[in-house]
């Protein structure tokens, strides 16, 4: 039996068209996907792209198919699904962890990504370090130093948005349309964590946020953007594909009551009738 655990993510830090096609990065936050690996017959209740890993990391290592149908997978999850919070990514990396660990085999960050991506469209979640990641088809790996701390006041919605029918629309030319944008907050992004400023991190998810309205509004944006100025947050990021929404703050300077109440106050809540308290954490399969 081998176990291994994924975390969530309070949708992105940013995301468009960065360096010439669509990337992002992830942000990750302390909920997770444990996903536990054992011999035994899968049940019933397995969700099906957590079967197709375990079969593809088998088929990776080199063992016999057969192997995978002796293999059972379970899951512990505390991830909303269908609002942007990487909870597919998580269960399936997880998954692939997991099944290398029960097999005595490692995977490297790299390898994870060309596995997860032979899937579906993946969230940087999966690497340590936030990370600029083509999540199509995982030709770009670039890693920045590590982000600063900042606490996240999750609003979720109770909107649910599949990635897949999300990327059924055309969204190139408006993604193309906000490049200039995209590679300013990625610019700011690299140097908030090179400086450990969460501003400068606020900034650049705040122009991401921004610039993906035209793609996929989120309600009240004009009021959330007023918080961000009435309390003096870091920014607000956004699900790119999901209806989440996060402010970004820090619990020691800011009023994080204070700023539920003023949700409460403006109807933002009926919109988003769930806020979350969550800490941002590193990236990367535990």
């Amino acid at each position: 039996m081998a176990e291994a655990r994924c975390p969530a993510s309070c949708g992105e830090f940013i995301q468009g068209w960065i360096g010439g096609s669509e990337k992002l990065v992830s942000c990750p936050i302390d909920w997770f996907s444990t996903v536990e690996v054992r011999e035994g017959v899968q049940s019933g209740e397995e969700r099906p792209r957590m079967r197709q890993m375990l079969e593809q990391v088998v088929a990776y290592f080199g063992y016999p198919a057969a192997l995978a149908n002796n293999l059972s997978t379970a899951l512990e999850s505390t991830i909303p699904v269908g609002k942007g919070l990487a909870s597919s990514t998580a269960d399936i990396a997880a998954t692939a962890l997991a099944t290398a660990r029960h097999l005595g085999e490692t995977l490297s960050e790299s390898t994870l990504a060309a596995l997860c991506v032979n899937i579906e469209p993946t969230d940087s979640t999966i690497f340590v370090l936030p990370t600029l990641f083509s999540h199509l088809n995982a030709q770009t790996q670039f890693s920045c130093q590590p982000a600063p701390a900042m606490d996240i006041l999750l609003l979720e919605s109770d909107t649910t948005i599949l990635t897949e029918e999300y990327r059924r629309h055309q969204r190139e030319s408006t993604l193309i349309s906000n490049a200039a944008a995209l590679d300013d907050a990625w610019l700011r992004l690299q140097q908030s964590c090179g400086m450990q400023d969460p501003r400068l991190l606020g900034e650049a998810a705040t122009q991401s946020a921004i610039a993906s309205q035209a793609l996929l509004a989120k309600p009240m944006f004009s009021q959330l953007l007023a918080l961000v100025e009435e309390f003096d947050l870091f920014g607000v990021n956004v699900a790119h594909s999901g209806s989440a929404v996060g402010l970004m703050l820090d619990v020691r300077k800011h009023d994080a009551e204070k700023l539920r109440w003023q949700i409460n106050q403006l109807a933002i809540d009926v919109y988003y009738p769930r806020q979350h308290l969550v800490k941002m954490v590193a990236g990367g399969v535990r």
